[in-house]
Formats: structure tokens, C-alpha cells, sequence
């Protein structure tokens, strides 16, 4: 008896420190995986979608023991099925609070050969959000002359392990593999970033505003995601314009914001950066309250300020293991590739966002 108090123990604790410090905290990090499968009627034929990421592709919910059930590789999932007549198993291997290295090599790397499956036609991945939670959480501690290290770091970081994902990915997945996307970054706290620092500028000696240093390089991140994709044969979900962006034209440029903000082929991160930090600034807002139209916005962030909402119930998920099982499609049918409520919630919005790119046929 004695044994197992201290296995159950020596479990609980990293999984208790979770819940003091957040999934962002360092060397904070539970495993969240899930196994789900749409089981759509009148077929028994079944490929697979895999997913690598952190809390967001977890579905992380503020547990240490369930997650969302319709995350977005779920929702994904449920797009596919519909497109292929199709069931397809949305395969999570997921860790809530690692940082890029984790993923890659955690995840992505020693749980490869959930994307050697011979039913795998789809592959997707995001990382990066804890290298840049916890920079921006140290740097927020900092008194006396600002130091930026830490979060030019969290991009030098971020830069190095997307790539090196991207090229083991395309090493070592299913040669059947029809597709492979990645997820870029939202903005978290947008509107909470907008105060000034305790610490002051070397050069000017005045305090700066955490979110002027901090949008640049998320965007830098959010640029170099997407022109990796863009140079080693993966799609981008440009995550960050669908959240940030409000789905009408709010400044009269004539172009829909979300689809103003997002990353162009062949863009260059000078351009990409300007577009985003300086001609549209203007235009971003925060993801608690996502406009659909002038007059009507959704809340697309947990009250966590952090993690995307979801609907459709949720899943074991964490301290005791993860779910492994199946269910019906909450639609069977979406006219013009969208779900009634694919703009309501954050994980329905970038489960549609990695949609997009979902081929014909498997």
C-alpha cells in the first residue's frame, strides 16, 4: 500500500505544481494525449490525422486530468470526414507547458511512429507559445536596465525547432501523407500587455510598453512558421490573423482584416513585420472578443487569457492517461467548408484554419 501511495505521489506532484504555476510556467509540463475517432455512418473506412503541439493542440482546459474533446486537430478531423465519407482518427500527442525543444524532441521526434501509421494522410504541429510565455513572464519580473535576451532567445529557439520539425516531419512521416500544416501563434493578453514595464530602456531610460517589444517578436515567430512551411512543402494556418482580426473591413482598406493580417507568399519579414506591427496595428484586436461584424463578437480565449474556448464537451486527458475512443460527427455536411459555429469559439476557428488545406481525396 505504502508502494503505491508514493507511485501515485511521485505522479501527482509535477501534475499539482501545474496547477500552482500554469501551463506556461517553466519546467511546468503534462502530457496530454487523446485518441478520437469520427465515426461517420455508412463507412469503415478510416485514415488518420496526427497532431504535435502543447496546451493549445492539447485542448487544455485548466485540468490536469481532462482537455477539450474538439481541439482543433478534432475539428480538423471532423472536416475530413465529411470531405473523404470517411472515419478519421485524430491522433493528439500533446504536451501542455513544453516549450519548442520539448515538442520536437518529445513529441515529434520519440512518438514518431504515430505518423508512420500507414493510415496517416495528414500531419500538423504547433509550438513555440511557452518559449514565448515564459520570456514574456521573465521579462516582466525585471527591474532596473531592461534586458531583451530572453526573448530574443525565445525566437532564436522557436526559429531553430520549427525548421528542424518541419525536415523530420518530412523525413520520417507516411509516405502517404497528403498534407502537413502548421499552426502559427495567437497573441495571448494582447490587451493586458499594454502597460509599461518596471524596467527602463538602456538607451532612452525611459520604461517601454511590454506590448510594443513583445508583437514584433511574436511576429518575427509567426513570419518564420509561416516561410518554412512556405520553403519545406507544409501549409500555414495563419492562426494569429483569425484570431486578431475581426471578419469584416474595420478600416476601410477594402480588405477583410483577418485576411489583411494574413501571411502572403513570398512576403519577406521586413514587409510581413511592417504589415503587422506598424500599417495594420491599428486594426488588431484582442482575442477575447473576436469581431464577426461590427455589431457581434465571440470570445475565442478561455478566462485563463490564454487558451482558446471551445464547445462539444471534453476528454480524459492528462494525470490518469488519456481517452481513447469515438463518436459521431457533430455535422455530417458543411456548406462552403464551414461548420454553423466555425467563427464562435477559438478551437472551431483554427480547426477550420488547418481545414483549408485538406486535399480532395485521401
Amino acid at each position: 500500500m505504502k508502494t503505491l501511495f508514493r507511485s501515485v505521489l511521485r505522479a501527482l506532484v509535477p501534475a499539482l505544481a501545474m496547477m500552482a504555476f500554469g501551463p506556461g510556467a517553466s519546467a511546468s509540463t503534462l502530457n496530454q494525449n487523446v485518441s478520437w475517432t469520427i465515426d461517420r455512418a455508412g463507412t469503415t473506412t478510416k485514415y488518420r490525422v496526427v497532431a504535435y503541439g502543447d496546451s493549445i493542440y492539447a485542448g487544455y482546459n485548466g485540468s490536469t486530468t481532462n482537455a477539450a474533446k474538439f481541439s482543433a486537430p478534432t475539428v480538423d478531423a471532423e472536416y475530413l470526414s465529411a470531405l473523404w465519407n470517411a472515419d478519421i482518427e485524430s491522433v493528439r500527442r500533446t504536451k501542455s507547458g513544453a516549450v519548442a525543444s520539448d515538442i520536437y524532441n518529445n513529441k515529434i521526434v520519440a512518438e514518431r511512429s504515430y505518423m508512420q501509421n500507414a493510415s496517416t494522410r495528414a500531419v500538423t504541429f504547433e509550438m513555440c507559445g511557452n518559449d514565448g510565455l515564459q520570456a514574456r513572464t521573465a521579462f516582466k519580473k525585471q527591474t532596473g536596465t531592461c534586458n531583451y535576451s530572453g526573448m530574443d532567445a525565445a525566437v532564436a529557439s522557436c526559429k531553430t525547432y520549427v525548421a528542424a520539425a518541419m525536415d523530420y516531419i518530412n523525413a520520417n512521416a507516411y509516405a502517404g501523407v497528403k498534407v502537413k500544416v502548421i499552426s502559427n501563434l495567437h497573441y495571448p493578453g494582447y490587451n493586458a500587455d499594454n502597460v509599461q514595464s518596471a524596467c527602463k530602456d538602456a538607451t532612452t531610460g525611459a520604461t517601454i510598453n511590454l506590448r510594443d517589444k513583445f508583437l514584433p517578436r511574436l511576429a518575427t515567430m509567426n513570419y518564420w512558421m509561416c516561410e518554412y512551411a512556405r520553403q519545406k512543402g507544409f501549409q500555414c494556418a495563419d492562426s494569429f490573423a483569425q484570431y486578431m482580426g475581426a471578419d469584416y473591413d474595420s478600416n476601410g482598406d477594402g480588405l477583410i482584416d483577418s485576411d489583411a493580417m494574413r501571411y502572403v507568399s513570398g512576403d519577406t519579414e521586413a514587409s510581413y513585420l511592417t504589415r503587422i506591427t506598424s500599417t495594420l496595428k491599428s486594426t488588431l484586436r484582442d482575442a477575447n472578443a473576436h469581431f464577426v461584424s461590427a455589431s457581434s463578437s465571440y470570445d475565442y480565449i478561455q478566462s485563463d487569457d490564454t487558451h482558446p474556448t471551445y464547445t462539444g464537451g471534453t476528454v480524459t486527458a492528462g494525470l490518469f492517461g488519456g481517452t481513447t475512443g469515438s463518436g459521431a460527427p457533430r455535422y455530417t455536411s458543411f456548406a462552403s467548408g464551414k461548420s454553423p459555429i466555425w467563427n464562435q469559439y477559438g478551437h472551431e476557428r483554427m480547426g477550420w484554419a488547418v481545414s483549408t488545406y485538406n486535399p480532395a481525396s485521401p
